[in-house]
């Protein structure tokens, strides 16, 4: 079984299931692949990188994910909220793993920019995971 994309469909059921984050950003905004017409603000799954985390009696994996906001709301404020509705989402979520167990999801950093174009603000978050395989 695939850890690393079980965890990716995992976080990505929990954000498109939350109220909370589905106000800030409307239904169905979290995206894997942005639509070309699609509305602003948005949520889009970003890079991953996966790493050996196995000890002498586990095999584990350590997993990196990226997670992207996109607004065009004239300021800061609607990204570091979506930043904030995705920490809350996150923070002790229970992700099903077919042949694996999450050891633990923990948030790493955010961080919110001003893109070159002026008029869109990037929003950053990038989670640490780290998976055992169940024996």
């Amino acid at each position: 079984m695939n850890a690393s994309w079980n965890l990716q469909k995992g976080i990505y059921d929990a954000l498109i299931n939350n109220a909370q984050l589905e106000s800030l950003i409307g239904a169905g905004h979290v995206y894997d692949h942005v639509p070309h017409n699609a509305r602003f603000p948005y949520l889009t799954l970003g890079q991953s990188a996966v790493r050996d985390w196995s000890t002498g009696t586990e095999d584990g994996r350590e997993h990196l994910l990226t997670l992207h906001v996109w607004s065009r709301a004239g300021g800061t404020r609607e990204t570091l909220d979506i930043i904030a509705a995705v920490n809350e989402v996150l923070k002790d979520v229970p992700i099903e793993l077919p042949g694996h167990v999450l050891v633990n999801l923990r948030f790493e950093y955010a961080d919110a920019r001003r893109d070159p174009d002026g008029e869109t603000v990037h929003g950053i978050l990038r989670y640490r995971a780290v998976t055992e395989t169940v024996n």
